[in-house]
């Protein structure tokens, strides 16, 4: 997901979005542990998009203060 999308939801839409994305990634590395994943690299993607979701959080968050 791109930065620019993100920036365009707001601060709950962006909670809900991390809370996906984390849920997501918890379900790649379970997946991974059984030997069930095809395409490794989904799991660097997901934890990027992970920390991309934060940051714009924490944008958001530190302006609405």
């Amino acid at each position: 997901m791109k930065a620019s999308e993100l920036r365009s939801k707001d601060i709950d839409g962006l909670k809900k979005e991390v809370g996906d994305l984390l849920k997501a990634h918890f379900g790649l590395r379970m997946q991974k542990a059984t030997q069930q994943l095809s395409n490794h690299s989904q799991l660097g993607k997901t934890r990027r998009d992970i920390a991309r979701a934060k940051t714009v959080l924490a944008q958001k968050n530190k302006e609405a203060k």
